[in-house]
């Protein structure tokens, strides 16, 4: 423990920048390649039918996503405070206290998930076949719930002591599995979109398994204690933790509205354009994802370290790195959208309506870096509170009226340039909560 904390607040920040950022990346990569995977292959395997069945199920299994940041987040970030100032009382309670909280509130996803999956799909648009086969593909998927939420929460609590290699290599693994066992199912075997949840549940139940063993044989400076509640820590962890949660929620809410609103306003074809967008949005955020997991040890053990100028600096520079970083992505997919779009869809009328609104869609899309790096600053110094703030206004206050208005305005194309329309409010009011909250540090030092 002491010289990783050791490293953290004396290494140079360009090194940390890169030894941290680069496997948490490749991490984070790795868990978009689920749900990407399953779209490729249910895509090109099936049918576009069932490719819109799956995009369609894919923002209610953001409420798996939820639970997993929510207890992983809040765990994390009071992990990397606790290690900064040394307080192994609190480092000693948060394994058995994030294993008890997936648990209980998985098994209620299982039960309440099956039961409503019809009724969530219905309430997006969704009918015909691809309500049939979504509903199904959306049960599976809740079946697993324990399994990747375990996976996932536990695996930011490597990332919080600063273990990025271990817990990229963990979720490589889940991935790899995934990619193995998709076609299996989906063709061999002919279970068809079916086969892409179950592909996916076998290779989370692995994972979880891989990471329950990495801690019980001590890898890890975070024992396997008693399994139950920490009282004492719920409240923080569910405050911190309930930022990220909010934005995992508010994007099942956005997406849900957005079907809505293109089901009403452009029809099957759209629906499954927009379907794509937006595998390949979730896709792109998630090397911001991967460096604001870099990001969070850092800030949390220098805060609690009380250095607070390496604080500012590593946001200063990550939020750099992370606008370089997806500048390469966007230009790509400037440049050659139909390309991307032909990694989903044989259609070429379909490729053709809609490559110029995947563009409009991700215009603006580099600023994010900065949105990302500033909720991940907020949520590692303890103000949850802040980052949900941002969350609620990108993806629900600001968004989604956007969208309606545009949409009466200039039509289908209003939904697709209503993300390009927010992103650039949000960051000008993410420059304006940084500036406030530096000399707030400036004042501490």
């Amino acid at each position: 423990m002491n010289k990783n904390r050791e490293e953290l607040i004396n290494a140079s920040m360009f090194t940390l920048l890169l030894k941290l950022s680069i496997p948490g990346i490749i991490g984070m990569l790795v868990i978009g390649l689920y749900n990407l995977c399953d779209a490729i292959f249910v895509g090109k395997l099936v049918g576009e039918t069932a490719l819109g069945a799956v995009s369609i199920s894919s923002p209610f299994t953001f409420i798996n996503n939820c639970i997993a940041v929510l207890i992983g987040v809040g765990s994390s970030s009071i992990l990397s405070r606790a290690i900064g100032s040394k307080n192994d009382k609190v480092v000693d309670k948060i394994l058995g206290n994030l294993i008890v909280s997936v648990l209980v509130s998985s098994l209620i996803v299982t039960v309440l998930g099956c039961f409503f999956a019809e009724r969530l799909l219905r309430f997006s648009g969704a009918k015909g076949d691809i309500l049939d086969l979504g509903v199904s593909y959306l049960r599976i998927v809740y079946i697993g719930s324990f399994f990747v939420n375990f996976s996932q929460s536990a695996n930011m609590l490597i990332r919080g002591e600063g273990k990025m290699k271990e817990a990229m290599g963990i979720m490589a693994l889940g991935a790899i599995l995934n990619i193995i066992l998709d076609p299996i199912f989906i063709k061999t075997l002919g279970f068809g979109v079916e086969g892409a949840a179950i592909a996916t549940v076998i290779a989370q139940v692995i994972q979880a398994l891989v990471t329950f063993i990495y801690f019980k044989r001590n890898k890890s400076i975070i024992p396997v204690n008693k399994l139950e509640f920490a009282f004492d820590l719920m409240p923080e962890i569910l405050s911190v933790g309930g930022s990220a949660a909010t934005m995992q929620l508010m994007y099942l809410v956005q997406q849900t509205g957005l079907y809505k609103i293109t089901s009403m306003y452009g029809g099957d074809e759209q629906l499954i354009l927009m379907g794509i967008a937006l595998k390949v949005l979730m896709f792109t955020f998630i090397p911001l994802w991967g460096m604001g997991q870099g990001l969070q040890p850092i800030v949390g053990m220098n805060f609690g370290a009380k250095k607070y100028d390496r604080v500012k600096d590593s946001v200063k520079i990550f939020s750099i790195a992370s606008v370089i970083l997806i500048g390469v992505l966007w230009s790509f997919y400037m440049i050659k959208p139909k390309v991307v779009l032909g990694w989903f869809i044989n259609d070429k009328t379909a490729i053709e309506n809609g490559y110029n609104l995947f563009r409009l869609m991700f215009l603006a899309f580099p600023v994010s870096g900065v949105i990302v790096m500033t909720m991940t600053f907020f949520q590692s110094i303890g103000k949850g509170g802040k980052s949900a703030v941002i969350i609620l206004l990108k993806q629900l206050v600001l968004f989604l009226p956007i969208a309606i208005i545009l949409t009466k305005v200039i039509g289908i194309k209003g939904v697709w340039a209503a993300s390009t329309v927010t992103d650039l409010i949000v960051l000008l009011f993410c420059f304006v909560l940084l500036s406030i909250e530096f000399k707030k540090l400036d004042s501490l030092n």
